[in-house]
């Protein structure tokens, strides 16, 4: 019996799971409706499953659309990696590196990462994404990105982690703050505002629990701010505590840690991978780099 799947199909198909939606598909793709509604009936021919169902006014993948939507992006991997690898024979240490790191590894670790990957090998180019843990990952799961430098993500059997450095997050306030001229408790920080990321950070998170297990009311947060970069300047201008990297903390800042162990958060940051892909030369180069900052 023959088997025979256009890859295009498959294209057409991971993309329609994606949406979930033959319209918004047929937008992105450029291709008309009917052409995708066609694609679709051909794998299910060649499958002999239903890979959609309906689902109000839209579809939802079935049961077996599941596990051809899996196969689908690993084939896609496949061939976007051999292609690749290919190309790679001939140009050695050059071409694109795609990379997502979060906001402090951005600040403390890309700066001399770039600079030496430039220096050993001057043809290659960067492309950077900078954000947090929940928007990077699915850029590395969907082959968007090499790569990710962030904390780490816990065991994943899709992905691969290489320890890179240990970090620690602190309560900081500017370094003329009151709270310097005393011995401080844990309740003490109550009794000043913050500025936090949103609640559902990681970080901030973390914090929140720490008083919450202490039985004590949660920092009050006068300014929120997604972006971590800002953080320090605003600490520095507002007189408000706040929750970084002691990274931030270096000689020459106006800030200061208030040093307690209960508001000490620990974490690794890591590169992360896609396990089994293709890493070219110059993604390697780069990983070999971070590893030895």
């Amino acid at each position: 019996m023959t088997f025979d799947i256009d890859i295009r199909d498959l294209r057409y198909f991971e993309v329609i799971a994606e949406l979930q939606h033959i319209g918004r598909a047929s937008e992105r793709l450029h291709r008309s409706q009917p052409a995708l509604t066609s694609a679709i009936r051909r794998l299910e021919d060649a499958y002999g499953a239903p890979l959609f169902e309906r689902a109000g006014r839209g579809i939802r993948l079935a049961p077996a659309g599941h596990v051809l939507y899996r196969w689908a992006q690993r084939m896609r991997f496949d061939v976007e990696d051999s292609r690749r690898e290919i190309t790679d024979l001939e140009k050695g240490l050059s071409g694109q590196v795609r990379i997502g790191i979060a906001p402090t590894a951005a600040q403390f670790l890309l700066p001399s990462a770039a600079r030496k990957l430039i220096a050993e090998a001057p043809e290659v180019s960067l492309k950077t994404v900078v954000g947090l843990y929940d928007r990077i990952k699915p850029l590395l799961q969907s082959g968007q990105l090499d790569m990710m430098v962030g904390t780490d993500i816990g065991k994943d059997p899709e992905f691969i982690s290489r320890y890179l450095i240990e970090d620690q997050i602190v309560v900081a306030a500017s370094t003329e703050h009151e709270l310097f001229k005393k011995n401080v408790k844990l309740a003490d920080l109550l009794n000043y505002r913050w500025v936090l990321q949103p609640a559902g950070a990681p970080t901030r998170d973390w914090l929140d629990q720490t008083f919450d297990r202490k039985k004590l009311p949660r920092p009050v947060v006068q300014v929120e701010a997604s972006m971590l970069l800002i953080l320090p300047a605003l600490i520095a201008e507002t007189g408000l505590l706040s929750f970084i990297s002691r990274h931030h903390l270096g000689a020459g800042t106006p800030l200061k840690e208030v040093q307690l162990k209960e508001t000490t958060m620990h974490r690794r940051l890591v590169v992360t991978y896609r396990k089994n892909s293709y890493l070219s030369p110059a993604a390697l180069k780069l990983i070999e780099i971070f590893e030895n900052l």
